[in-house]
């Protein structure tokens, strides 16, 4: 080969060689580029991951703060709801209780027996007869107050069911009544009859809360009733069926009358067994006290 053909050679090598430089250098800077884009992208995009994050931080934290606020008025409401349903049911039950004293008959626990005198209108407001299987006289009609005939009844029968026996020879008199038969004592007795008979208006009985009891040997006579086994259970057990013994020994109005028996509920009957105290021994407020629960069970 000549020299020339030699230099044409070379001189194409070295084309081709800086056509090759030129071609890589080219290719490295648009690589070079794109890695500058890339890295701008990226950056852009972490501030702006980094500017959502925080906002939706800020979001979250006043949507926790709003939900706490919610939760507390919630709270707050639920709480306000139940102190007004406690008030109004307080109200109720004061309203109820004060209905319940307006229409609960105040003569029940009242002091008679020559202390508080009974209308001759006086009457319980419902009262029931009671069956002849409780009574000694069973041509003659017993009636007695029908709130107190349950108490009476469940008595007689679990006083039976002690073999003790218990008959009732007399329950509610009218006023009436109590005139005729206290006219018939002061014929027999005459002033002597104040001792063992209240006056018209004064008898327990007209309550119609209140028995004369006997037993089927004694029948009618029932003056020795003190005597009787029945009399014995009644002074242990009667107060908790809600009697007590009217007219024990000693006392200020008549006399010992171990066969009359007064309902006054189970509660002042328990009292008077627990502190062993009569009935008129109490003052009438403090008796009064027991008047809203006379009847329950």
């Amino acid at each position: 080969m000549d020299n020339a053909t030699s230099n044409k050679i070379n001189i194409l090598l070295a084309l081709v060689a800086l056509g090759a430089i030129g071609y890589l250098s080219y290719q490295n800077y648009q690589l070079t580029k794109a890695k500058i884009v890339l890295e701008i992208e990226l950056a852009n995009t972490k501030q702006e991951f980094a500017s959502t994050t925080e906002k939706l931080s800020g979001d979250i934290e006043a949507f926790r703060n709003l939900l706490i606020t919610t939760q507390g008025e919630k709270v707050t409401a639920e709480q306000n709801v139940r102190n007004q349903q406690e008030a109004l049911d307080g109200m109720s039950n004061t309203l109820g209780l004060y209905q319940k004293l307006v229409t609960t008959d105040r003569e029940l626990l009242a002091k008679y027996s020559k202390v508080f005198f009974l209308s001759e209108n006086y009457t319980p407001k419902l009262s029931v007869s009671i069956p002849t299987t409780y009574t000694i006289e069973k041509e003659k009609e017993k009636m007695i107050s029908a709130d107190v005939w349950p108490f009476l009844k469940k008595m007689i029968d679990d006083a039976a069911a002690t073999s003790t026996d218990l008959k009732i020879i007399s329950a509610f008199r009218s006023f009436d009544t109590q005139s005729t038969l206290k006219s018939a004592y002061k014929v027999t007795f005459g002033s002597g009859s104040n001792k063992f008979s209240a006056d018209q208006g004064y008898s327990e009985h007209q309550l119609g809360t209140t028995v004369d009891f006997t037993t089927t040997k004694l029948g009618t006579n029932n003056s020795t009733f003190g005597k009787t086994v029945g009399y014995t259970w009644l002074t242990e057990n009667a107060y908790k069926y809600g009697f007590i013994l009217s007219y024990p020994q000693k006392n200020t109005y008549y006399i010992f009358e171990p066969w009359h028996w007064r309902f006054v509920g189970k509660a002042l009957a328990l009292r008077l067994h627990d502190e062993k105290k009569n009935f008129y021994d109490l003052s009438q407020r403090d008796i009064n006290e027991y008047l809203l629960t006379l009847f329950n069970q």
